[in-house]
């Protein structure tokens, strides 16, 4: 796989992070700082705005939609060199099962950060150190998930 754009149902997430934690599957793609190309089903999806989780000095680097459920957004700390990800539903209602999760593309092949639960409106923010990587990010609502491998690369300063 390269580009490493993808939206998918949960099972199918599920079955990728198993085979990812048994050490059988390891996705590595050639990413590019670029924002990443949505597919079909992402591109027509009404997106939730950005809801200011990540905190203060976190700006907006990539978003994609989740079928028509919510935006998934990784925002960039410009100061602390830090990545966040934060999953937000287009409408508040009732609990659902959610996640955010990133993770910078080491060689020391760092966990990624996770948040999931049962929420009502978002899930996370989940942080990591981002600079000089590239991030593999993703969030999914309900049985949808986009995920994303190698997108949003930076560069040592």
């Amino acid at each position: 796989m390269t580009g490493g754009t993808v939206m998918r149902s949960k099972s199918a997430a599920l079955a990728t992070a198993v085979a990812a934690v048994a050490g059988t599957a390891l996705i590595a793609t050639a990413g590019t700082a670029s924002a990443a190309t949505p597919t079909a089903e992402s591109a027509a999806s009404p997106k939730a705005a950005y809801n200011g989780a990540c905190g203060a000095g976190y700006s907006v680097v990539n978003s994609a939609g989740i079928a028509d459920l919510g935006t998934v957004f990784l925002t960039y700390n410009s100061t602390t060199g830090k990545n966040c990800v934060v999953t937000v539903r287009n409408k508040t209602g009732d609990p659902i099962h959610m996640s955010a999760s990133v993770r910078p593309l080491d060689t020391a092949e760092t966990p990624p950060e996770v948040d999931e639960g049962e929420y009502k409106s978002y899930a996370g923010p989940v942080y990591v150190k981002g600079r000089g990587f590239c991030i593999e990010w993703s969030g999914s609502i309900g049985e949808e998930e986009y995920y994303n491998s190698g997108s949003n690369c930076g560069v040592r300063k």
